[in-house]
């Protein structure tokens, strides 16, 4: 239906092209304000078409948060849909940072919204939530599969309060993280050379040598640069699976803005850092 290959195999080939990077795009009032732009929707767009028209032909991986374009109104997502468009036409893979999350034909209407082809603010991936219970995700799951998108799901997020849902054992002995991770297994479940169903992990939280991470699908790392993480610290926190690792890289980049060149070099100097770091010696 899609004419498009499935999400793992396209973002396994840019990755390979083009290394694993994704930069955010996160225009809150404050970096607005660092570039010297208003908080309005003029701001918005000179910011977001910027950072796409600096990176979106050298990396992987752009990731718009939708929240930031959202708080505008209409005009906000006008903007959004402009800068996913010429991104996807610069090359760039486009996953869409919502964290949707709900049931049934709701569920259904968010998939349709982000990952169905015909639709304006199409994206190759979505970021979407489990915690109404994985099943829940099915008519995102479905979208996806017939679009040739994809999703991450939030699995081991590294803000503090996640724990408190994430590693919260159920009956079976099992976590609440460990059961979403053998979902998406599942779900990739003899793909190749990537599945397109991957998870959020957050690259600050040090040694996870106790969740099984090769879900042979890609793994959303959010955390290097301004959260503390580094590209060093990839290894050790994914071990054996930090060949399918996403890092992203929001405001290390963004505050080297407004220059186009200066976002250039710092985004270089990330990907450097990450391929130096995932490469087996």
């Amino acid at each position: 239906m899609s004419g498009l290959d499935p999400f793992g195999v396209r973002l396994r080939r840019a990755m390979d092209a083009r290394g694993p990077l994704c930069v955010g795009i996160d225009p809150h009032a404050s970096l607005l304000a660092e570039w010297g732009l208003n908080d309005d929707v003029a701001g918005l767009e000179r910011f977001s078409r910027t950072v796409v028209e600096a990176v979106a032909d050298r990396v992987a991986v752009l990731k718009p948060q939708s929240a930031f374009f959202e708080r505008f109104g209409s005009r906000g997502i006008a903007v959004l849909e402009r800068s996913v468009a010429e991104a996807r036409e610069a090359g760039a893979l486009v996953v869409m940072d919502a964290k949707r999350g709900d049931i049934g034909s709701t569920m259904a209407a968010y998939a349709e919204s982000f990952l169905h082809r015909s639709s304006p603010l199409f994206s190759d991936a979505l970021t979407v939530s489990p915690y109404l219970g994985y099943g829940s995700l099915g008519p995102a799951v479905e979208t996806a599969r017939e679009n040739g998108a994809g999703l991450f799901v939030l699995a081991l997020t590294s803000n503090p309060e996640g724990g408190e849902v994430q590693h919260a054992v159920r009956p079976d002995g099992r976590s609440v993280a460990a059961t979403v991770l053998a979902h998406l297994a599942a779900e990739n479940a003899g793909e190749a050379p990537l599945g397109s169903f991957g998870a959020v992990v957050g690259a600050t939280l040090g040694d996870l040598s106790s969740y099984d991470l090769d879900i042979n699908g890609p793994l959303l790392a959010p955390g290097i640069g301004a959260q503390g993480a580094t590209a060093a610290d990839l290894p050790a926190v994914f071990g054996k699976a930090v060949r399918n690792v996403v890092p992203s890289v929001s405001r290390g980049v963004l505050r080297h803005g407004a220059d186009v060149v200066a976002l250039r070099d710092a985004t270089e100097r990330f990907a450097e850092e990450i391929r130096a770091a995932v490469t087996p010696a």
